[in-house]
């Protein structure tokens, strides 16, 4: 997607900074990405060392402009040599642009580390594509795939979009193309456009125009355009995003006009104007805002001034980025985000109203209109079930028609994950669906929401579990009625080992260990004699308890003897004990075992010179707890 119209900042700058390649420097470089000229400042990193600064900008001049395979290697080179010192936003980045490249695998780890708990794109875009209302036809709108087409709106039986289709120099610093305009298009049946005509000129300028939006007789128009006054980024001076009005008069656009809450030092965009024309919506990086962009509202006062813009909160607006707002008549949102859990980048997001003040939680609305790329700018006709949106998925902006189609009617179950003592939710939890029979249908990784949804069917039975490392499974039985029940509500409650058993503890570095008496071997022997069968006996009521549970068995010897000895010793000691839990029915496959020797003593004694006492404390077993 044109990241100059809805990234970060959403900063505008003119530059015509060049270098000789042959003389770059680190200051001129960070001179042109300052000032947001990422193709010129990519071209100028590519040819400094690879510091970590020069990496990280590289990356980011790639990531900006959505080209995710230069800013996959970019950000790679950078993570395998400085990622102990990165900042945590890039890992932001790094994960979204492996997920433009498919990697969901990569991205989902890094995105696991930038969240802390456990993601899968790909499990989760599966759950919500069974679980959304409605599924998605997609119909390209130009055979022409580098016009860079978005920030589509209706306009009557027309339809308005920026394009950059008339430009004719590569005027804008971020992406080296002309600057947009605004353009009219009817759709013919085949979803293409066609009569398209540029606004006339007092819309279209010299600087960006774009998303429009128009009241319901078509007399008021509300767009975006780069304002005149600039400001100091670095040693360049950029332009800021702001909404202006235009009324028409005599079938002609006049009367432009900037609303007062656009500003010289924070952008407004992506405006959208509800049918009544009493409320206007819009996305923001102002003070105030949760993340990079949120979607405010104004109210639109009957003498033509504006309330004060409002926050639509945290139940839409993330740390992230929230954009691209469209209400349908009866109060549906649709909006943007890279925030939300998704595909990866931006995806299309719906929440109901609830008030005039309140949404419901956002659903994503799947992969039959989500890709691993940026998908926005979605406007819908609910009458017709038709509508538009833009996705960069081909490598540019481009524009799309759909038609929207019921999913076969869905019964769900749908619940969350909390711990039992605290109530806290337990983002990363695994949910599993089985059948009556046992056979696993489906499963689940939680986001940090700590809720699931599963589909199910009428009259038939069903099992739930809920897992959660170093937790004890919950689990629910539920059936459902003749005519089928078509929203089940499970409140999924599990409690951790160690509230559960006085022997089981969670130690400071973070590790769960099973806390017994310690086993007592004979000299150089590994036999487990009848002590230490009784210790074990009382582990193997812990496993037989809790049947989920996997552990490992760490042997470590005292500092007598040579290293290779007491390494051997340890792991046919450690192999001992396990060899006696599975004779006694618990399944190998839950049981590790490892023989540490002497490298993790708990004494260390000058020149060896340990008492007996000491070496005996040396000598132990450990059981820690995996899962």
């Amino acid at each position: 997607m044109m990241k100059k119209l809805y990234y970060i900042l959403f900063v505008f700058c003119s530059i015509t900074t060049l270098f000789a390649q042959k003389k770059v420097s680190v200051k001129q470089a960070n001179s042109l990405f300052e000032s947001r000229s990422y193709v010129k400042a990519a071209e100028a990193y590519e040819q400094l060392p690879q510091t970590k600064q020069n990496l990280q900008n590289l990356g980011d001049c790639y990531y900006y402009n959505f080209q995710m395979n230069n800013a996959v290697r970019a950000y790679g080179q950078l993570f395998f040599t400085f990622k102990d010192s990165v900042k945590k936003e890039v890992f932001f980045r790094y994960a979204n642009a492996l997920k433009g490249t498919k990697d969901f695998e990569k991205g989902d780890a890094l995105m696991t580390e930038y969240i802390g708990y456990e993601q899968s794109t790909t499990k989760f875009m599966k759950n919500v594509t069974r679980n959304i209302p409605n599924s998605f036809k997609l119909q390209m709108m130009s055979k022409n795939k580098t016009n860079g087409d978005f920030g589509i709106s209706f306009y009557g039986d027309k339809v308005v979009f920026a394009s950059v289709r008339n430009g004719v120099e590569n005027a804008y610093g971020w992406n080296d193309r002309p600057y947009l305009d605004l353009f009219s298009a009817f759709v013919n049946t085949e979803g293409q456009l066609v009569k398209v005509e540029p606004f006339s000129d007092v819309i279209n300028t010299k600087k960006h125009e774009s998303n429009a939006t128009f009241s319901a007789d078509l007399k008021t128009m509300y767009f975006n355009r780069t304002g005149e006054k600039q400001i100091k980024v670095g040693e360049e001076k950029v332009a800021m995003v702001k909404i202006y009005k235009a009324e028409l008069v005599n079938g002609k656009w006049a009367n432009v006009t900037m609303v007062p809450f656009s500003s010289d030092t924070y952008c407004v965009q992506h405006p959208f104007l509800t049918k009544d024309g009493k409320k206007l919506y819009f996305s923001s990086d102002m003070p105030g805002t949760l993340g990079s962009f949120d979607i405010y509202v104004v109210d639109v006062n009957d003498d033509g001034t504006y309330s004060q813009p409002r926050n639509l909160g945290e139940t839409i607006n993330t740390n992230q980025r929230e954009q691209f707002p469209f209400i349908t008549a009866d109060g549906t949102l649709y909006f943007a985000s890279d925030g939300h859990q998704g595909n990866g980048n931006l995806d299309v997001f719906m929440s109901l109203k609830i008030s005039d003040a309140e949404f419901d939680k956002p659903r994503n609305l799947g992969s039959t209109i989500n890709s691993e790329m940026d998908d926005f700018n979605f406007i819908l006709d609910e009458i017709k079930d038709q509508g538009y949106f833009a996705s960069n998925r081909t490598g540019d902006d481009n524009l799309y028609t759909f038609i929207r189609e019921d999913n076969k009617l869905q019964y769900l179950v749908e619940g969350e994950v909390r711990d039992m003592k605290s109530m806290q939710l337990l983002p990363g939890s695994t949910v599993k669906l089985y059948d009556e029979a046992g056979n696993l249908l489906e499963e689940v990784v939680v986001g940090k929401d700590g809720t699931f949804t599963f589909n199910i069917e009428p009259n038939k039975k069903y099992k739930i579990m809920a897992f959660k490392d170093f937790y004890i499974p919950a689990e629910a039985t539920f059936d459902t009625s003749q005519k089928g029940k078509v929203y089940i509500d499970l409140q999924m409650k599990v409690e951790s080992y160690y509230d559960a058993e006085d022997i089981i503890n969670k130690q400071p570095d973070g590790s769960v260990l099973i806390e017994l008496e310690n086993i007592y071997f004979d000299l150089n022997k590994w036999d487990i004699k009848p002590q230490a069968a009784q210790v074990l006996n009382v582990l193997l009521g812990i496993l037989k308890k809790y049947p989920y549970m996997e552990i490992e068995i760490g042997a470590h010897t005292d500092s007598r003897a040579s290293d290779m000895y007491n390494l051997r010793l340890s792991n046919k000691r450690a192999a001992a004990a396990l060899d006696y839990l599975v004779q006694n029915g618990i399944d190998r496959k839950r049981l590790r075992a490892i023989g540490y020797g002497e490298t993790k003593l708990l004494i260390i004694c000058p020149n060896n010179d340990c008492t007996s006492a000491e070496h005996s404390i040396n000598r132990r077993c450990t059981f820690m707890i995996l899962k």
